[in-house]
């Protein structure tokens, strides 16, 4: 689930289309039932197929080249991680004038994470903890750059200009000068001087599943993934977890300050660019902002 990059419209993906697409590509599956599935995402559309699959097909061509990235890597990132992610069960391609290849995964269970309800938000920043270590500690040769995990400077220009853009919509309520503050701050620290590390790069609460006792049951959507900056994974702290959770997060990782300030700024970075673009349009994405927004201005703990 990426934010803060517009996309172009969408095409159009429809219940036929999707039927359309698995009798002629999966016809064992072809009786099976297909649902849109409600998701907060601005990428992908979700189809339910039956009670143990998912359908996930791009909206635009940027969202393309995670599908071929996803199929690639998933399997081999999975035996390292302590948690389930997605398994790719069959590889859709173009058809019936849908223009880009598209993916069957298993069905994943779970429920997306509430910020502001979150049942174990302690266990929960524990669980995440271990899957970030889990992530920088792979290996794997021949990985591709993260999709956001440059040096802090490369969002230098996008981030003054939403702050600008901000000040223009009063109505927010957004501290222009509190969030240009954090962000002076952060771009004056050096980039981390140690090798990029595999990141997951988009742990945003769409992109987490949690079980009912609220513990970490499954990451999803790897389109972002590959290495970079391990600021990159410390999002969870402000764009989910409550203070206690975030200082449990940050001491689970052992984060010096340098990379925690950096993870901040890269987080509200992240938000300030998406709530003038979602203000109106998904709710789910501007309402995350926000969230972090309010976090990262908040005392710090």
């Amino acid at each position: 689930m990426r934010t803060g990059q517009p996309h172009a419209g969408p095409h159009p993906v429809g219940d036929g289309l999707v039927r359309r697409l698995i009798a002629g590509q999966f016809p064992r599956w072809a009786g099976a039932t297909v649902r849109r599935w409600p998701s907060g995402g601005t990428v992908n559309a979700m189809y339910r197929l039956g009670d143990d699959k998912v359908v996930r097909l791009p909206l635009a061509e940027g969202g393309a080249d995670d599908v071929s990235g996803e199929r690639e890597w998933l399997p081999r990132l999975a035996p390292h991680l302590p948690v389930r992610i997605p398994e790719v069960l069959g590889a859709g391609e173009p058809a019936h004038g849908y223009p880009w290849p598209w993916s069957v995964y298993r069905w994943l269970p779970g429920e997306h994470p509430d910020p502001g309800a979150l049942a174990e938000p302690v266990p929960l920043a524990e669980d995440l903890a271990a899957f970030v270590r889990a992530m920088r500690s792979i290996t794997l040769p021949d990985a591709p750059p993260a999709h956001r995990g440059g040096p802090l400077s490369s969002l230098d220009a996008d981030t003054r200009a939403a702050i600008e853009e901000l000040r223009g919509v009063p109505q927010e309520g957004v501290d222009c000068d509190a969030v240009a503050a954090v962000w002076e701050e952060a771009v004056r620290i050096p980039d981390g001087d140690g090798p990029p590390v595999w990141l997951h790069a988009d742990l945003m609460p769409g992109n987490v599943l949690v079980d009912g006792d609220g513990r970490l049951a499954s990451v999803i959507d790897f389109g972002c993934a590959g290495v970079g900056d391990p600021a990159c994974d410390l999002f969870p702290a402000w764009n989910l977890l409550p203070p206690d959770g975030r200082k449990a997060f940050r001491e689970a990782l052992a984060v010096d300050d340098a990379t925690w300030l950096r993870g901040r700024a890269r987080t509200l970075s992240q938000a300030l660019i998406a709530l003038p673009y979602y203000r109106t349009t998904n709710p789910a994405m501007a309402d995350n902002a926000r969230h972090v927004i309010r976090a990262v201005t908040s005392p710090r703990t």
